[in-house]
């Protein structure tokens, strides 16, 4: 797989007791790269643009349309846990990790059981913790291509947002949105997308760098959930860029990667 000058390797990767589907490329230390509940995308400009730094592990979650399903696996601790087993078996911690939206609260899962594991991390609009101000829009109560548009200030405007989600997507690109949606809904449906014990588990995290990324206009997670994990994480930076929804990564590439890229150096 190539996009831009970036040759990606892209293949199943037989690690903790599935073949894992995994996208790989760049140079550098490594970064594991946890993307969302609507399931992996191609590399997008944002990757292209760490990758020249960083070595990029891109896997797909069991269950999200292309890993297999762990059938033991019911909620995202134990997604975490299994994570910690992969990243043992791949051999690359001491590793920096960057999760987005839910693979942000992922992120944060494992952190909280092995902070060691981890040299840096960073956590894009996560979910796991209830906002006090606002609410978790509710991705189950409106259609896929809503929910997409919905994690945007101006989808419209934004250039990769036919490359993530295109108008018209091939049928096994339907059924991998499909797969994420009903794998989404089977880890994190009650109470929904959150985790009531991770602000306090949190305060584990003394010694572990954290970058926390939030578009000042998401209407997906609010901010104010944001501010909760900059509290909950001791030292925990927040950034917060104007003029973006839930996808900072798409919507202020530039800025993202200039932040991203600063903070794991």
């Amino acid at each position: 797989m190539s996009t831009g000058s970036l040759t990606w390797q892209e293949g199943k990767t037989q690690v903790a007791g599935v073949g894992v589907h995994m996208i790989e490329g760049g140079s550098g230390d490594p970064i594991l790269v946890l993307h969302g509940e609507m399931g992996q995308t191609v590399p997008l400009r944002y990757a292209e643009s760490l990758a020249q730094d960083f070595t990029l592990h891109m896997p797909a979650h069991p269950g999200f349309g292309v890993t297999d399903q762990l059938d033991w696996i019911m909620s995202v601790r134990d997604l975490a846990s299994w994570y910690l087993r992969v990243i043992e078996e791949l051999g690359i911690g001491r590793v920096n990790i960057l999760g987005f939206s839910l693979g942000g609260w992922l992120a944060a899962e494992m952190a909280c059981q092995s902070p060691q594991t981890f040299r840096k991390m960073a956590l894009v609009a996560p979910t796991g913790i209830k906002p006090p101000t606002g609410e978790i829009l509710d991705m189950f109560l409106i259609t896929t291509r809503e929910y997409f548009e919905e994690n945007f200030v101006d989808f419209n405007s934004t250039p990769e947002y036919s490359t993530a989600y295109p108008a018209e997507p091939t049928p096994e690109q339907v059924e991998l949105w499909e797969c994420s949606r009903e794998e989404s809904a089977r880890l994190t449906w009650r109470p929904y997308m959150y985790h009531a014990a991770l602000p306090h588990l949190l305060g584990r995290l003394q010694d572990l760098p954290t970058l926390l990324v939030w578009g000042e206009q998401d209407g997906v997670i609010p901010v104010s959930a944001g501010e909760v994990y900059q509290q909950a994480i001791q030292g925990a930076r927040l950034e917060i860029i104007p003029n973006c929804g839930h996808h900072p990564e798409m919507e202020q590439t530039d800025e993202f990667v200039h932040l991203v890229r600063d903070f794991f150096k």
